[in-house]
């Protein structure tokens, strides 16, 4: 099982999930699944609402929402994921206005648009934060990535975020894929606590 599940509330995204929750499909979500909302520049008033429909615990922005939006969010009681969109041209002193108001940052691959480019940018980069918020690593990872995944080393580093290595289709997971990757991620890291 993963440890959270995202949903995009993003309209424009092609794996939009709509802004009313099914119950059904609610129910069968396990309790140890966190439920994680996914946002582009939405009103903080929506973002509550929906969050409260849909019994988000976590709001992961993905727009230009500024430290005072996040505070809002946070201070409502819910876990803010931040994502920043990393390059060689990304300025890490910009996350200083963000700590504590994030309960993570979440960094990902820049694109022309918000959202997933399916491409991994160089992690290296992160060598060059030396912020106290942890962080999610994201963009185009999959199945082959396991050894570079072992490789990487970071104190704030938290997990992994991923979508478009793992699915058929939009919004649609190869769940084999996703469980399998998922146990092997498990073991590497308890390989690396015995180590």
């Amino acid at each position: 099982m993963p440890d959270y599940l995202g949903f995009i509330f993003y309209p424009k995204s092609k794996r939009f999930v709509g802004f009313e929750p099914s119950p059904e499909m609610l129910a069968e979500i396990p309790a140890s699944v966190k439920k994680v909302g996914v946002f582009v520049n939405e009103s903080p008033e929506k973002v509550l609402e929906i969050s409260k429909k849909w019994k988000l615990d976590v709001v992961q922005l993905h727009g230009e929402e500024s430290p005072g939006y996040c505070r809002q969010i946070h201070d409502s009681g819910i876990t803010v994921f931040k994502a920043f969109s990393v390059d060689e041209s990304f300025d890490f002193a910009t996350l200083n206005a963000y700590s504590g108001v994030c309960d993570y940052f979440l960094f990902d691959t820049k694109g022309l648009l918000p959202g997933g480019t399916g491409q991994k940018f160089n992690w290296q980069l992160l060598e060059n934060y030396s912020g106290n918020v942890p962080f999610f690593l994201s963009g185009g990872i999959g199945t082959n990535d396991l050894e570079a995944i072992q490789n990487f080393k970071h104190l704030r580093w938290r997990g992994i975020d991923i979508n478009s290595g793992f699915e058929i289709g939009p919004a649609l997971k190869d769940v084999e894929k996703v469980r399998t990757f998922i146990k092997e991620i498990r073991r590497l890291h308890e390989d690396g606590i015995k180590d």
